[in-house]
Parts: C-alpha cells; structure tokens; sequence
C-alpha cells in the first residue's frame, strides 16, 4: 500500500503532478517507503522557522516532500533513476531544524556541514542498498547528487533543488506566498535542458518574460531568507541544541534520530539554563527586534548568512544566455537579492 501520497495534502499533491504529470514512478515509492527516507517526514524545510509566530507558512512541507519533489523534477528531465535516486537521497541526512544544525556547526554560509552523513546513511540501511541491488546500481552513483549538474550545480546556475524550494516557497511553503498552482505550472512548463557557458547541462527557459517572472519571485524569496527573524530564529535553535547538547540533555543521535515534534517535547520541558521559558517566548513572539549595535541583557545575534539566488539561462535565437544579460528588470530583480541587507543585530528580551 503506497501511504505517502495519502499523506499529502491537496495543494501538495497537485503540485506533484505538475511535476511529473505521470504521476510518481514506481521504482521510486519503494525507496520512498525506507524507515530513512520516511523519517524525513518529521522535518520541515522551515529550519524550525515554522514553530514561531513571526512566520506565516500557509502549510506543513517536509524535508521528505522536498526531496520527492527533487527526484520528481530529476525524472521528468533525465529519466535517468541514479540521478533521480541521488536527487531523493540529498537530504537524507537532514537532522532536524536543518540547516539551523549548520549555524550550530559554525557553517553559516555553506550550509552543507551535514552532508558528509549521507553516504554512511545509505550504506548502514539494508532496505536501500537491497533496492539498489535490485535495480542495478552501486551506492557511488546515488549518494552525491552534485555529480548530476540537472539534479545540483554551483550557484548562480538552476538545478533541480533550486528549482524545487523556489517553487514549493514560493507557493506556500515558505513565509511569503507568491503564487499560486497555475504560476507554478507556467513556470514549469518554460523549463527545459539547455548547454551552459560551460557546455553542461543545466535547466533553462524557453522564454524571456516567464524568466523574469521566476527571477522576480526569486528575489523576493532570497531576501526572506537572510531576514533577521530568520537568521535569529536559526540561530536561537542551533544555541538551544547546542547547550542541551552540552548538558547531555540530548546527542547528536537524537537529531537524526527523532522528529521535530519529539525534540520540540524535550525543549519545553528542559528547565536548565530557562530553556523553556526561553523557546515559548520565541514561539509566541511575533516581531523581531533589531539594532546596528549589540545590546546588552538581552539574547543578540549577528550573522552573516548564505545568500541563495539565481540567475537562469533563457534561451534567445537558440542561443542559451543569462537573463541579467539580456533583461534589465531581472538584472535589477537580482541586484536586490544580492545587495539586501538588514540591521546587524537582531534581538529578543530575554537572556539566554
């Protein structure tokens, strides 16, 4: 019985089918189905953004449904399985509140301080590798997917990931919505594979105005990413494992281990340090405070961030080029993504 779809809010299941309108393959559900792959079911792709009140996320969207949504992209591009595959195992080794573990490893700017697990997640699971023996495949081909410039290339270029959170933020997923279905399957339905600069492969639009439109959202998703209540919150999150970490409150077992959920009832029941004073006051908050100086008696951040954008390929008299070279409105759309900048510090009234 195939329980993953099911799941699956409406929103989320149409919009599945504008990625693969054939529907999910069936090579792919059974690797869907692994106690790995299911755990992932349990993290949002919010960096635990979503338990405060400062957010407004129009609905719950795992780290598995991103990573079904990358393998879905993938297939539709390649009908290849190792890259599909590579696409749905990216994030397997996503702890929980993602990439908020990043800020408590010191990687604020990469954001890939997790990734090296994935390999030993693949190879220590006996229901993947016996599918992987099944259909054919060794582990080397399906748990890096940066080796499939479809599934993943460096920034600026669109791969699959990129894809896939621009569009799934974009619509709901993250704290601003800029579209709906219909957007989203315009946009889709413009992509193809093209040749780069460097003659690889790399996902790119047919046409110029359905570009700009895709870098207009863009922009505005890559500024609500670096936003202070949004570093402070990854932040505060990353410092609250850290020190019940510290205290053997909890391991590093529990957050690959365990579901939100699970961790979020161990937070509001640790009194060490007011740790559960602490995280309701952030839970309940609903504006972020910020200054340009440090401010004393209070918990106060300062950080410097990964600035996520793209600048896709479109493709002019059969000619792929960049879009900020040929459109002025995406150029500038770009420019505020890279020169948004907020106030250094961002705080709430409370020590921590």
């Amino acid at each position: 019985m195939r329980t993953y779809l099911q799941t699956l809010q409406p929103t989320i299941q149409n919009y599945f089918k504008i990625l693969s309108p054939e529907g999910i393959p069936e090579f792919l559900y059974d690797y869907i189905e692994t106690p790995e792959m299911k755990k992932q079911g349990g993290i949002s792709v919010s960096c635990g953004t979503i338990y405060s009140k400062m957010f407004q996320y129009k609905f719950w969207y795992s780290s598995l449904d991103h990573s079904v949504a990358v393998a879905l992209i993938i297939w539709n591009f390649t009908r290849d399985k190792k890259q599909t595959l590579a696409g749905l195992f990216h994030d397997i080794a996503t702890p929980v509140f993602k990439h908020s573990i990043d800020f408590m490893n010191g990687d604020y700017e990469t954001q890939e301080s997790t990734e090296e697990l994935t390999t030993k997640i693949i190879r220590e699971s006996e229901q993947i590798m016996s599918l992987l023996n099944r259909d054919a495949i060794q582990i080397e081909e399906v748990c890096d997917y940066h080796i499939y410039p479809i599934a993943d290339n460096d920034t600026p270029q669109l791969a699959a990931d990129r894809l896939e959170y621009t569009l799934s933020n974009g619509l709901g997923a993250g704290d601003e919505k800029l579209w709906e279905l219909e957007q989203v399957e315009q946009i889709y339905q413009n992509i193809e594979v093209q040749k780069n600069e460097e003659n690889r492969e790399e996902l790119g639009f047919k046409d110029k105005e359905i570009a700009e439109k895709f870098v207009y959202g863009m922009s505005k998703l890559s500024s609500s990413y670096i936003q202070n209540k949004t570093k402070f919150s990854m932040q505060f999150l990353a410092d609250i494992m850290k020190k019940m970490s510290e205290a053997d409150l909890i391991s590093k077992k529990d957050l690959y281990n365990l579901s939100e959920k699970q961790i979020i009832e161990k937070i509001e029941n640790c009194k060490q340090y007011n740790i559960d004073k602490c995280f309701h006051f952030w839970k309940d908050a609903v504006k972020i405070k910020e200054s340009d100086i440090p401010v004393a008696g209070k918990y106060c951040v300062k950080i410097k961030a990964k600035i996520r954008y793209i600048i896709p390929l479109v493709k002019i008299q059969n000619k792929s080029i960049r879009i900020n070279r040929i459109s002025e409105v995406a150029n500038e759309d770009i420019q505020k993504a890279l020169n948004f900048h907020t106030k250094k510090y961002a705080y709430l009234d409370f020590e921590f």
